[in-house]
């Protein structure tokens, strides 16, 4: 897995959600049984945890904001912060997996 196709990954996600209003963030998963809010937010908590443990540095909570809206934007700046790190094929290809899973699940 390269950095490139993890990129490529994360914009095929954003592209499927970006346009979404608040009704269709609201709307329960496929899977999960959860709303898909929680599930990309819990996306973007996992690829900051990855790009923390990249890093090397301890990890932190991702605010969950008052505004579903803002869950593509969070998962952009999340995923820079990961290759910007710089990690290993493996942490790629495990944080593209994570993607592709959430695509599947909304």
């Amino acid at each position: 897995m390269s950095a490139t196709e993890l990129d490529q990954t994360v914009r095929l996600l954003v592209g499927q959600v970006g346009h979404w209003e608040q009704p269709r963030w609201a709307a329960t998963a496929t899977t999960g049984n959860v709303p898909r809010a929680d599930l990309v937010h819990r996306l973007v908590q996992e690829i900051a945890n990855l790009a923390a443990d990249a890093e090397g540095q301890p990890r932190r909570v991702v605010p969950r904001l008052d505004n579903d809206l803002a869950l593509p934007d969070q998962l952009r700046v999340v995923t820079a912060d990961l290759l910007a790190a710089r990690p290993g094929d493996e942490v790629l290809a495990r944080a593209a997996a994570e993607v592709t899973a959430t695509r599947g699940a909304l």
